[in-house]
């Protein structure tokens, strides 16, 4: 479990504080993906640096599996780091290095003896697929091949918590989530808690179970996946099931509902049975349904004609667990 109370880092630059983070906390439990997302300047780099101790926190805690790390000797905080695996955005091998001595290297700065390294490099080759490549280096690697070198390596240690800064952002599409498949298939073998800071969706979308929106140093929106998507007034649905990029405001006069929803709802004839209760045409202006993990979730634009009762048929909505927004009538 990751565990961040009022984290706060300011940056003293000439005579000016610069709040790199401004007091972010969040809880990941054991056998989580969580995502953080935010634009460049959110903050990200600087929560991860804090995370890892690599950067001392102007103030606030960061623990793990109850093991707080702000404030512990140098010794305590060298072992408390080795329980922390770190992926980066670009692998970070030595180019002359082969594959498993790039794994190998963490346990050869903690002393390990070669044979157990050996063993442990061959289990952990053959978890990320790479048995295959054991005797390459780096240039001989494609780059989805070396982000699972750089993956195996962060594993050497048996960390409980795996932090991947930006993993996939160098990828292609299909490396992408040949990648976060991989990281998912390693968080329910292992058990391991994983934090990836991001700026793309679709890494939310595939791999993590609860999201942080980072913003100016401030966590602005949190939650697990069905709960922020089915927030109708939150940043965070709008971006993951984004209606498509040329959808109507409006066709003709009439009130516009955006509805959000998700699991049962999502395969229900929603529309059909407002038509049906209320007895009027309701015209579909966009939708969007995505498939995230093992539920479906739903985004739709609707106009109801002028003379519906907004408010009697909202209820309806909102008493059948969809999330409405009424955007005016038009």
């Amino acid at each position: 479990m990751i565990t961040v109370s009022d984290l706060r880092k300011v940056y003293r630059q000439g005579s000016n504080d610069v709040v790199a983070l401004g007091g972010v906390s969040l809880e990941v439990p054991t056998g989580k993906i969580h995502g953080i997302v935010g634009h460049s300047g959110a903050g990200k780099s600087t929560l991860v640096r804090c995370l890892t101790l690599l950067d001392q926190p102007t103030s606030g805690t960061v623990a793990v599996n109850g093991k707080e790390l702000t404030n512990v000797s140098a010794d305590e905080l060298r072992d408390a780091r080795r329980r922390i695996g770190m992926v980066f955005q670009h692998a970070n091998l030595f180019d002359s290095r082969t594959t498993e001595q790039n794994v190998g290297y963490p346990l050869e700065l903690t002393g390990t003896p070669k044979k157990q390294i050996a063993a442990k490099v061959a289990e952990l080759l053959e978890l990320v697929g790479l048995t295959k490549f054991a005797k390459a280096y780096p240039s001989q690697l494609s780059g989805g091949q070396r982000q699972r070198v750089g993956i195996a390596r962060a594993l050497a240690t048996d960390p409980d918590v795996l932090l991947c800064d930006e993993p996939t952002s160098a990828l292609d599409p299909k490396t992408t989530d040949e990648i976060l498949d991989l990281v998912k298939k390693l968080r329910d073998r292992l058990n391991i808690t994983v934090l990836i800071i991001t700026h793309e969706m679709h890494v939310v979308k595939q791999a993590c179970d609860s999201v942080s929106l980072l913003e100016g140093g401030f966590i602005v929106e949190h939650g697990d996946i069905a709960s922020v998507i089915t927030n109708a007034q939150g940043r965070l649905a709008h971006t993951l099931l984004p209606l498509p990029g040329d959808a109507p405001r409006s066709a003709g006069a009439g009130t516009i509902l955006d509805l959000l929803y998700t699991g049962d709802q999502a395969t229900e004839p929603v529309i059909s049975a407002v038509s049906r209760t209320f007895n009027i045409d309701v015209n579909v202006l966009a939708g969007s349904v995505e498939q995230l993990g093992d539920q479906q979730y739903a985004h739709l634009r609707i106009q109801l004609p002028l003379d519906a009762d907004v408010e009697t048929i909202t209820n309806y909505l909102l008493s059948n667990g969809i999330a409405v927004t009424v955007k005016g009538t038009k």
